[in-house]
């Protein structure tokens, strides 16, 4: 039973919802069963995921409960190999109207950045986060971030981003300007990077 409960969770990315488990003919009492002997774990009000031994990635988990955040700042940052320590929380960027509540989850952790509308859609690239597609802010958008939030960010975790992007070859000087200014960050860019661009 335990390699036909995997195989059904692994066809949905490794997160099912109630109704899902319910048309596979997983009901409640056997949903209980599972969830006491360690199989399966609830993630949210109505979601689970597999357990097992080896257990699934995050990725499925916050792509199936936040469709609509992007991958940013320190997570952004870790996804470029713009940092060397890996983030405790993962951070997703949302529009400021997003409800607070949704992302009151034990796990995986997730640190939810509230974004003005116009400025949300700046930047948003797709990429890969263990063979899953992911919604992440590119490298302009990454930096720009970094630069307005310079106050928060640890000193070395900000040195090392800097210069990791001044020396990555698929930079963009241009799509850096042009994000500064829409994003209202171009005197810290030209302060902070103008003597490499």
């Amino acid at each position: 039973m335990d390699n036909k409960i995997k195989a059904m969770f692994e066809q949905h990315g490794g997160v099912m919802r109630t109704a899902e488990l319910k048309e596979s003919g997983i009901y409640y009492n056997k949903i209980q069963k599972l969830l006491k002997t360690g199989e399966i774990e609830q993630v949210r009000r109505g979601y689970y995921q597999y357990v097992g031994e080896e257990a699934f990635s995050d990725i499925p988990t916050i792509t199936t409960l936040f469709p609509d955040g992007v991958i940013c700042m320190e997570s952004a940052l870790d996804y470029y190999g713009y940092t060397d320590r890996t983030p405790a929380a993962w951070h997703l960027a949302v529009d400021s109207k997003s409800a607070r509540t949704r992302f009151h989850i034990e796990y995986p952790i997730i640190k939810p950045h509230y974004v003005q509308t116009k400025k949300f859609p700046v930047g948003i690239a797709n990429g890969e986060i263990d063979g899953k597609r992911v919604q992440v802010y590119d490298r302009e958008r990454t930096i720009c971030d970094l630069l307005f939030h310079r106050n928060k960010v640890d000193s070395e975790v900000f040195n090392t981003a800097i210069q990791r992007y001044v020396g990555d070859p698929e930079k963009s000087a241009a799509r850096l300007m042009q994000y500064a200014k829409a994003l209202r960050v171009e005197k810290k860019v030209r302060e902070v990077l103008g003597v490499w661009l």
